[in-house]
């Protein structure tokens, strides 16, 4: 699988966002309560990015872009900041990029959809102790700073 080039910067924090596509199906009933159920575990979702580049890097990513994912079309490993901290993702872009749009002097700005093969979510059975997820930064304080250390 082709992998995001090392030598590119992640995407900014500006605009940074997910949005997943919904796996829900509700059918209305003319009488009575609607009926809702989960057509789909995995469903993909869809991240608004946002790059800037050097002169250099610019030329690098469109020339990745169209030589390596042809065009856009081939999934590829991205590095992305999620809830839970940078991790690899499965993603490929919805269509073609926008820009390179000058910024400043020498910086170029690029815009995107991509859509990642899954939610970037916590699996294997966490969601049934949201608690102690919530609470992790707290436990890791305590255990690393209020307890005595081993001797």
């Amino acid at each position: 699988m082709v992998v995001y080039p090392k030598s590119l910067p992640m995407p900014l924090r500006e605009g940074y966002g997910f949005t997943p596509v919904s796996p829900i199906r509700r059918s209305n009933k003319v009488s009575g309560r609607s009926v809702q159920r989960r057509l789909y575990k995995s469903v993909p979702t869809v991240a608004a990015v946002r790059w800037i580049f050097s002169d250099a890097q610019a030329l690098a990513f469109e020339a990745w872009f169209d030589e390596q994912l042809v065009s856009g079309s081939q999934w590829f490993e991205c590095p992305l900041k999620v809830p839970g901290g940078i991790g690899v993702y499965k993603a490929r872009f919805v269509d073609v990029y926008e820009g390179p749009t000058l910024m400043g002097q020498s910086s170029w700005s690029f815009s995107a959809s991509l859509e990642l093969w899954e939610r970037p979510i916590m699996k294997g059975g966490w969601g049934n102790y949201p608690d102690l997820i919530a609470g992790a930064p707290l436990i890791d304080l305590t255990v690393n700073q209020e307890l005595p250390k081993p001797k």
